[in-house]
């Protein structure tokens, strides 16, 4: 058995820089070229191979890779049954089905006996199956969106992210197909045999998504109002207090959701917080 790990990645589209961005900040130190296949990570045992989107799930189902980073949308379409082991916090999409504005169509019940197209067959044919909405599914390889137009489909089923393809191509979406991000997968042997090396490479990307969503804050604050203090402060566990040398002083620190901090400012000074501090977080490990 190989003693070091194999982790694929896409070396093209929406998923590649963000993931390179998480494996060096997870502290990774490899060196990545645009016709580079395989990066040596220089502290710790472990090959990051780069190959074209569609091949990430063949090269960890095959177990050329031990790990891989694909999309929700790819694995459930290719139907590889690999073990999910972390969603990632990026990439996110949804498959959604989507009509010409000025049709009357408005749920995917109303597609009975039309035409879909799509480049997620498998998946699409699934989501209707389901439902029990008979539909024929077109399977076509790119340019979704012109489908309609073309008369090739009275539907479509396509990765919506921000919605202003569908837009600028005169589609509204009426219903959505499948939630999408990017996610790390395993091998099933090496899930088996290697089940604490790939632990290992998890926790570091979880660690880092985790801090990803929080900031540390710092502030003193009256002693007496403590308790309405730790009401606002909902942190991975009850924060910190610290006596400070003048009397009836502490100094707080917690950690809060990101997307918290503005929020609670105002209310922390109103409540009699001061010298408040926030702080970006490297890593977490809860």
């Amino acid at each position: 058995m190989r003693e070091r790990l194999r982790l694929a990645v896409p070396n093209k589209g929406r998923l590649v820089e963000p993931t390179i961005e998480l494996l060096h900040d997870a502290g990774l130190v490899f060196e990545e070229h645009d016709r580079s296949l395989v990066a040596r990570v220089q502290n710790y045992d472990l090959d990051v191979l780069f190959v074209r989107t569609n091949d990430v799930i063949e090269f960890v189902g095959d177990g050329v890779a031990d790990l891989g980073v694909t999309g929700e949308d790819l694995l459930t379409e290719s139907g590889a049954e690999l073990p999910r082991l972390r969603s990632l916090g990026y990439g996110r999409c949804r498959l959604a089905a989507a009509v010409p504005n000025d049709v009357p169509y408005r749920t995917v019940e109303d597609l009975a006996g039309l035409r879909v197209a799509t480049a997620h067959p498998n998946t699409t044919r699934r989501f209707f199956e389901e439902r029990r909405i008979p539909v024929d599914v077109i399977p076509i390889s790119g340019a979704v969106e012109v489908a309609p137009r073309l008369g090739l489909a009275e539907a479509i089923v396509d990765l919506v992210s921000t919605g202003s393809t569908l837009v600028m191509n005169g589609l509204r979406a009426i219903g959505d197909v499948l939630e999408s991000e990017a996610i790390l997968v395993a091998n099933p042997t090496a899930h088996r045999q290697r089940s604490g090396d790939l632990a290992a490479i998890d926790t570091m990307l979880s660690a880092v998504i985790a801090a990803r969503g929080r900031k540390y804050l710092m502030m003193n604050a009256p002693a007496a109002k403590l308790a309405e203090l730790e009401t606002l402060l909902p942190g991975l566990e009850s924060p910190s207090i610290i006596p400070l040398a003048h009397e009836g002083m502490i100094a707080i620190h917690a950690v809060v959701g990101a997307d918290e901090v503005w929020g609670l400012l105002p209310r922390l000074k109103a409540t009699g917080a001061s010298g408040i501090l926030v702080l970006p977080i490297e890593k977490i490990l809860p």
